[in-house]
């Protein structure tokens, strides 16, 4: 699918999707943000494989007003999962921002997005930005350098990534890692919310 989707223009995603094969579980993540929405799609394997699916960031700050700039979100999320079809969503979850304004905007820009993925169906799992740099970089307190060094190694992933990309696919390993381990212990997701 490589047209524009509505008479939009082309999204950086909208290229002809693979469907995962028997077993596999597909994973998006985002990285929310009133500017730039960080969007990246993984696989996981049977075998615990993770394999790179798309990753872009949708630029949403030339809209005319702030209330376009959220249905942009929701459009051009939408269109992705179309497209990509994943079966799991992972998102990060909002941390308080030193001006009200910002944390303000970044909490609509994040429900448009979680908007999105409940209108296909999908649960919505939230992770702290301190899980996702544990998971991805192996502390709470890793840099985005070192985030998207490793989501690159990771992945497979040759060049550099652009920074909310590269912070999407990060959330979408994080929630890999969690429920691979949640699974070899026999814990449901649900009683591991509920005990955090």
């Amino acid at each position: 699918m490589n047209a524009a989707v509505a008479g939009r223009r082309p999204l950086p995603a909208a290229v002809d999707a693979v469907a995962p094969g028997p077993g596999v579980i597909r994973i998006l993540g985002i990285d929310p943000g009133s500017q730039r929405t960080g969007v990246g799609i993984i696989d996981v394997e049977p075998n615990g494989r993770l394999v790179h699916v798309c990753h872009c960031a949708l630029a949403v700050a030339g809209e005319a007003s702030f209330a376009l700039r959220l249905k942009r979100i929701f459009d051009e999320l939408g269109a992705i999962l179309d497209i990509h079809q994943p079966v799991e969503c992972s998102i990060e979850r909002v941390f308080m921002a030193r001006n009200p304004d910002s944390a303000l905007k970044l909490g609509q820009a994040r429900g448009a997005a979680i908007c999105a993925a409940v209108s296909h169906g999908l649960e919505v799992h939230e992770y702290a930005a301190t899980e996702v740099k544990r998971a991805v970089v192996g502390s709470g307190r890793g840099d985005k350098t070192q985030v998207q060094h490793m989501v690159g190694i990771l992945l497979g992933l040759k060049g550099p990534l652009q920074p909310d990309a590269a912070d999407a696919l990060a959330i979408a390993i994080a929630h890999a890692h969690t429920r691979a381990g949640l699974a070899r212990a026999g814990i449901p997701r649900t009683a591991w919310r509920r005990r955090r």
